[in-house]
């Protein structure tokens, strides 16, 4: 039976997205109960970095170490990638003698190829089109702190980036309306929008956007591989801070979301960012929850 991998939120069924939701809350719950064994004895998992981290490599490690597990972190010094083997090799390889991989890396295509041709679970751990486990750790917090997403309405404030184009995917498999706030020049991918369209819009003022939503999000300015240009997305985002302005509007209940790192005072408010109602931290905790049943999921499919 083919590998099922995680390259996008598309490539599990809502039912299955739902289920990987409620598994993670309960593993929340039983930390170093729920998960352990689940997915047999030492299991290995290899970690492909081509981007730097901190949430993502911790909390995958910390993740397989406490299902029974073990991770192995790889760059591209301490791969052939580095030297210019084919991805395509590479995954023939490594993928004979781990259990699942995980790869954070630049162009999309690479996750792509990789798992063309692995035949153990590929996870995205976050491309320059999608960051798909970010979106299960994102859901399971507003969740746990309001019910279901199905039905309610979504802000997304600032740059079409990744994360955007992965909230975009979620509004499809979660059943969520979704209105995206960004400047004219960075809206997200024209093909997601379409095969979202009545589900998804483009908004110019982030009021818009935020005007009844019960979730608002938002990210950096400027993603990694994008330094050079921050000076000029500084300016273009000026007006697209998340804020107390923004929550005014917003459901009475809303909560506000941001992936992190975050820079304070420029995408979101150092008030909302040290608020002592924010959720923000429970969102950067449920990175680990979320992705010990998604490994779960994978490997007992």
């Amino acid at each position: 039976m083919p590998a099922r991998h995680f390259l996008t939120l598309l490539d599990l069924s809502p039912a299955e997205l739902d289920a990987v939701i409620r598994r993670a809350i309960a593993m929340k719950a039983d930390p170093r109960g729920a998960g352990a064994g689940t997915i047999g004895r030492d299991r290995v998992m290899g970690m492909i970095f081509e981007k730097s981290s901190t949430r993502t490599r911790v909390s995958f490690e910390a993740g397989m170490a406490q299902m029974g597990g073990h991770a192995l972190f790889l760059s591209p010094r301490d791969t052939q990638l580095g030297r210019g083997e084919p991805i395509e090799d590479t995954a023939r390889v490594l993928s004979s003698m781990v259990d699942v991989v995980m790869i954070r890396t630049f162009a999309h295509a690479i996750v792509e190829r990789f798992a063309a041709c692995s035949r153990v679970p590929v996870i995205n751990g976050l491309t320059d089109d999608f960051h798909p486990c970010q979106l299960l750790a994102d859901v399971q917090t507003f969740v746990e702190h309001r019910g279901s997403i199905r039905g309610r309405q979504v802000a997304w404030i600032g740059d079409g980036n990744n994360m955007c184009q992965s909230y975009i995917n979620a509004a499809r498999q979660f059943d969520f309306e979704l209105r995206i706030a960004c400047p004219e020049g960075y809206e997200p991918r024209a093909d997601l929008l379409h095969a979202t369209a009545g589900r998804v819009s483009v908004v110019r003022d982030p009021l818009d956007a935020a005007r009844g939503a019960h979730l608002l999000a938002t990210d950096v300015w400027a993603s990694m591989g994008q330094e050079a240009e921050q000076e000029r997305r500084a300016r273009a985002f000026a007006a697209y801070q998340l804020d107390r302005r923004l929550l005014d509007v917003a459901a009475p209940d809303a909560i506000y979301l941001h992936c992190l790192p975050a820079h304070r005072g420029e995408e979101i408010s150092a008030e909302l960012m040290d608020a002592p109602d924010t959720v923000i931290w429970d969102e950067a905790e449920n990175r680990l929850h979320a992705q010990k049943a998604l490994i779960e999921f994978l490997l007992t499919a």
